[in-house]
């Protein structure tokens, strides 16, 4: 069991209680797509290579299930089997973070305008929609639509790291 991140990184150290909530899950094998989330924190903190005792694994996408690629099938077919896996689908954030465990991200199948506002009135860095029926793709796709926040401290953050002074 190791924790990769997008760039090859192994964080497997980084975040020791989502690696041992991932090796009790009842499978030979799995990979799933997600995004570790540490609350209240300083994002410095999480850059670095301490401990994130408090960390909850946001699971996104089931790609792969006991040696079955499911790369190819239905988005709701990987979230239906993900939910089964992680046995708690309405397991809340807060709950998550006080077991130190894996939490589903919600699905949600309402206006994309509306929840893109809910979210943003909750703080959240912004949302991704994912057409029923499209599959996973790793790198950009019509058929998944990522919209940012543009409020939130991250995106903000984001930002802030890709700017460039003009030296003239």
């Amino acid at each position: 069991m190791r924790l990769i991140t997008r760039n090859g990184s192994d964080f497997t150290d980084r975040f020791p209680f989502i690696a041992m909530a991932l090796k009790s899950l009842p499978v030979r094998s799995c990979l799933i797509d997600g995004e570790a989330i540490v609350c209240d924190a300083v994002f410095e903190l999480i850059r670095g290579h301490g401990s994130k005792t408090s960390a909850v694994l946001c699971a996104f996408d089931l790609l792969e299930l006991d040696g079955r690629d499911l790369r190819r099938r239905p988005i709701e077919e990987q979230k239906s089997l993900l939910a089964k896996l992680l046995h708690d689908p309405n397991l809340s954030l807060d709950a998550a973070m006080k077991k130190s465990d894996i939490v589903l991200n919600q699905l949600y199948e309402d206006d994309g305008e509306i929840v893109f506002s809910l979210a943003c009135k909750l703080g959240c860095e912004g949302i991704v929609s994912k057409r029923l029926g499209s599959i996973y793709r790793s790198d950009r796709s019509p058929l998944w639509l990522k919209v940012k926040n543009p409020d939130a401290p991250a995106v903000r953050r984001e930002a802030e790291e890709d700017w460039e002074p003009l030296i003239t």
